[in-house]
């Protein structure tokens, strides 16, 4: 699996354009621009709907700066920022082309849904004894700052205690996501709903943490050993040097 990254995307400076047009007082980001890069130099195909096998409406080529009126899930590609299910919407060309050939100058979503896109938690077809919403509530009535020792290197199953399991069916955080049916998971997006699982990638077990909502998650072991607090995806990568894999819906091998 090649892990979605943009630290390119921040060596390339102003070389690129990028970054959210702030308008309005609100500080939403109503429209956004990036550059699309190739490795190969070749140029990218626009798609009708934001999948790879949809029909083609043309091409950017590469190096070419593109506005992005919005941003959906779909296909997962890997290209050279890259793997990810993110689409950016260009206007100009009508139609969708995979993020992971679009310098942004961001590590997650710059530009509002697309209309009909839906970023919420949802059990369909995991078989889960708990819903969303209650999981969310039994990881939150669950915060400790102590040393618990079941909770010390457990995350993966802590976040199947979450969902009314045991465990997760899964070796490792890692393995877990591996296992993940793409359906159900969306790779290098940082726009988690309350109740997704989160994934990091260490080279060795990985990293999942359980998601509250906002950007906020909870997550064990970051502020202490066998803690289970609220934390960001930016902390996990900053302070562990963690890369982030994705999120999923609450998908867990043990019943699978």
């Amino acid at each position: 699996m090649k892990i979605r990254s943009r630290i390119a995307r921040g060596a390339m400076g102003t070389i690129a354009l990028a970054g959210a047009i702030m308008l309005g007082g609100a500080g939403e980001a109503l429209a956004a621009t990036g550059t699309v890069n190739t490795d190969s130099g070749a140029a990218v195909t626009v798609r009708s709907s934001p999948s790879t096998s949809a029909s083609s409406v043309g091409t950017v080529a590469s190096g070419t700066a593109v506005t992005i009126d919005c941003q959906t899930n779909g296909t997962t590609v890997t290209g050279k920022y890259g793997t990810t299910d993110i689409w950016d919407y260009v206007p100009s060309k009508g139609g969708y082309i995979s993020d992971a050939y679009v310098y942004t100058g961001s590590d997650g979503r710059v530009a509002p849904d697309c209309a009909g896109s839906t970023l919420s938690c949802s059990t369909a077809g995991t078989g889960n004894p708990r819903t969303c919403a209650e999981a969310i509530a039994w990881a939150k009535a669950h915060v400790h700052t102590h040393n618990d020792p079941d909770y010390y290197r457990w995350c993966d199953r802590i976040n199947a205690w979450a969902y009314g399991w045991n465990a997760s069916g899964s070796e490792t955080a890692y393995v877990h996501w591996t296992q993940i049916p793409g359906s159900f998971k969306h790779p290098g997006d940082t726009q988690v709903p309350a109740g997704g699982l989160a994934f990091f990638s260490n080279g060795g077990t990985g990293h999942a943490m359980f998601s509250i909502g906002g950007g906020k998650f909870l997550s064990n072991d970051i502020h202490g050993p066998g803690s289970f607090t609220e934390t960001t995806i930016a902390e996990i990568k900053n302070t562990w040097g963690y890369t982030y894999l994705g999120w999923s819906q609450p998908w867990f091998k043990i019943n699978h």
